[in-house]
């Protein structure tokens, strides 16, 4: 059954291993921020460094897999029909729209939205990694500057990924202006279970 993150929102859920997520871009152009961790020991979590590291690449596609800290195989993505994804940078937080923004006044943000929907799993504020950015177009030039595009996704676009362990998952559809090109729209996903 397939359901909905309503807009600068988040949720949080387990997977077993082999169960299936698909994340789908409904409307197109919107950004959802992903963290993982073990099940079994949440210290246990996604890292963006292992896998740009293990799977040789920063952008992270069809084919590639999400590693944890401790260089173990978390996930595994099998189709995405957008192909561009983001592993480096950092869930927007409160902060991000007083620095980047210059906006003072409270904005929600990833990070709000994964941390409070994870507390029932007992993973605290600090616990949250960098998040794979699913849909999130970041391009940079010869010297290295970075620039947040809007994304390349189009309606119904999707990425599935394969748990490659029992996992906690916290997934969001994303708060920043500049990397949903201007709008907020709502994320879908749907969890495969294993047979």
């Amino acid at each position: 059954m397939t359901k909905q993150i309503e807009p600068q929102s988040g949720v949080a859920f387990t997977l077993k291993k082999g169960d299936r997520l698909k994340v789908i871009d409904p409307k197109g152009q919107q950004v959802s921020d992903m963290v993982l961790f073990n099940y079994r020991d949440s210290r246990e979590k996604l890292s963006s460094g292992k896998t740009l590291d293990f799977e040789e690449s920063i952008l992270i596609t069809q084919g590639n897999y999400l590693w944890s800290n401790r260089s173990q195989k978390m996930m595994r993505i099998l189709e995405d029909t957008n192909g561009r994804n983001d592993f480096l940078l950092a869930p927007c937080s409160p902060e991000t729209f007083q620095i980047m923004y210059e906006n003072p006044d409270y904005h929600p943000s990833c990070f709000e939205n994964l941390y409070t929907n994870l507390e029932p799993y007992h993973i605290l504020p600090d616990d949250i990694p960098t998040a794979f950015n699913i849909f999130m177009n970041v391009q940079f030039d010869e010297k290295g500057k970075l620039s947040v595009r809007p994304p390349l996704s189009k309606a119904e676009d999707y990425v599935v990924f394969e748990a490659m362990m029992d996992l906690i998952v916290g997934l969001t559809a994303c708060s920043a202006e500049d990397s949903n090109g201007g709008s907020f729209k709502p994320i879908q996903y749907e969890v495969i279970t294993r047979e």
